[in-house]
């Protein structure tokens, strides 16, 4: 007897629908699946058997057949053990199933239970654009999947319940989840009004948040670089509902989604200098999103940035520009976001204290080059702001007034990018960072005066054109908070200081 149900497979953040096909026919009990199926499949046929028996089913003593199509797709995952299992079900005449607008998504234990999937709304959005009405999904998988409205979101804990379900012998209304109001916001320990002195690199940070601008911090030990960065995540404004079914779809493929619901915070991700490659961007063998992807609408922070490997940090380049890692594989193309703000923190030499009033250096000049080399041009000139930083002085140690705390600095920053949603809202982009090149023109134009200075800055510091496009962006951001239609002197200014520092330290 022949049976056909749906079920779906990832390929990266796309789910594409995948027809399990059932054949019980005469002769030796044989159990095969075929169709380009990956270990994690080939396995399922014990998980599936013990399923079947311990759910108080029958294992049907014939020669089965699961034929996964289309077969020229790679199939990868163990979300497709409830399909499997009800195919053999449905075959042997054991449950009636004539819906075609249904999906089963689960794995399944040896006791019939419907364990959690990775990747569960990712694929359900999928589902959705195919015109798919109804989707059976794990129980622990429920909020996760209810943030879709218009797809009936069915959880059910075990291989009996669906069957049950089927029959029509239960009831179950489609899952709502709790609803946006009811999603608890992080609260952080950290503020900015922790900080003592160094205003400017509060500025500097303020500044890379209202634009998403990437920035490197120069300075020696204990200037209050790492601790001025990792308070970047209170300022940054908070995630539209889009952007925060993006992140958790990156969150969830990678099996990182721990709150079960949709992710509101944006991302800070920080990974230890010895990271590779193919972690810091993505990949293996069945590829998976990387810390650039899993730091999409947020931040990647690089601590003592010349201690990362120089072949990952130029790996960062491509996606710094695209938006996006291409991993290419025998089998097909895996796509991967990566809208990041990039932040990195820097020593100025192997020992850290070039520079600083009150240490003394003991670096030679060579291993002052040499340290700063590690760091490539290219990399370099994608750093919209660089800001040098000094230790902090004791007046400003000692005093008891607080500075200004995070929520105050978050209310402008949240300003400035609302003006840059409703000055984009037909070009696609979401911040000054991303307008293209042929949109400087329309977006930042400038004065004669402001003309004039940039083409002093241009000459002085010998800018390169991208480095011209940088500063014009960061001038927009630093117009947008201060709520200026036009782009003025002191902006430019300002931008350009923040490019400066590269000509002191890297010529």
């Amino acid at each position: 007897m022949y049976s056909k149900i749906s079920t779906c497979v990832l390929q990266g953040l796309s789910g594409h629908i995948v027809e399990v096909e059932t054949d019980l026919s005469r002769g030796m009990p044989v159990f095969n699946i075929v169709g380009l199926a990956d270990t994690a499949i080939k396995e399922s046929k014990e998980r599936v058997r013990s399923a079947i028996k311990n759910s108080g089913y029958g294992f049907p003593l014939n020669r089965i057949t699961i034929n996964l199509a289309p077969a020229h797709l790679r199939k990868e995952g163990s979300q497709m053990d409830l399909a499997i299992a009800l195919g053999i079900l449905i075959s042997s005449g054991m449950v009636d199933y004539d819906q075609e607008d249904t999906v089963f998504l689960g794995e399944l234990s040896l006791d019939g239970k419907l364990n959690p999937i990775e990747g569960a709304l990712p694929m359900v959005l999928s589902l959705r654009d195919f015109k798919i009405k109804r989707c059976i999904v794990p129980y622990d998988n429920r909020e996760e999947c209810s943030v879709i409205d218009d797809m009936e979101i069915i959880p059910l804990r075990t291989l009996r319940e669906v069957v049950d379900y089927l029959k029509g012998k239960i009831i179950i209304e489609p899952y709502k989840g709790m609803g946006e109001d009811s999603k608890e916001k992080k609260e952080y320990e950290l503020d900015f009004s922790d900080i003592r002195g160094q205003d400017s690199l509060k500025r500097a940070l303020e500044v890379a948040a209202a634009g998403g601008h990437n920035a490197l911090i120069l300075g020696p030990p204990g200037s209050g670089k790492t601790m001025a960065i990792r308070r970047l995540p209170t300022i940054l404004p908070d995630l539209s509902l889009e952007e925060s079914i993006e992140v958790t779809k990156i969150y969830s493929i990678a099996g990182l989604l721990k709150s079960k619901g949709l992710i509101k915070e944006r991302p800070f991700r920080s990974p230890h200098h010895t990271i590779s490659a193919v972690s810091l961007i993505g990949g293996g063998r069945n590829p998976k999103p990387g810390e650039v992807s899993l730091a999409h609408n947020g931040v990647l922070f690089l601590d003592e940035l010349a201690e990362f490997d120089r072949r990952a940090l130029d790996s960062l380049r491509q996606p710094m520009e695209d938006g996006q890692v291409n991993i290419s594989r025998i089998y097909g193309t895996y796509t991967f976001p990566s809208k990041f703000m990039l932040v990195a923190a820097l020593n100025p030499c192997p020992c850290g204290y070039y520079g600083d009033p009150y240490h003394d250096c003991s670096c030679s000049p060579r291993d002052i080059d040499r340290y700063l080399n590690k760091i490539s041009q290219p990399l370099l000139d994608r750093m919209d702001i660089h800001m040098e930083v000094l230790p902090v002085k004791y007046q400003d140690l000692s005093r008891v007034r607080k500075g200004e705390s995070s929520l105050e600095i978050k209310k402008r920053v949240s300003m400035a990018r609302q003006i840059q949603l409703n000055r984009f809202k037909d070009e696609g982009i979401y911040t000054n960072a991303q307008i293209p090149n042929k949109l400087i023109p329309k977006y930042c134009s400038l004065s004669s005066s402001s003309e004039r200075i940039m083409d002093q800055a241009f000459k002085k510091y010998k800018f390169s054109a991208r480095t011209y496009h940088k500063i014009l962006k960061v001038a927009r951001t630093i117009a947008d908070l201060e709520g200026k239609e036009s782009i003025m002197d002191h902006h430019i200014l300002e931008a350009i200081g923040y490019r400066s520092l590269r000509v002191k330290y890297w010529g």
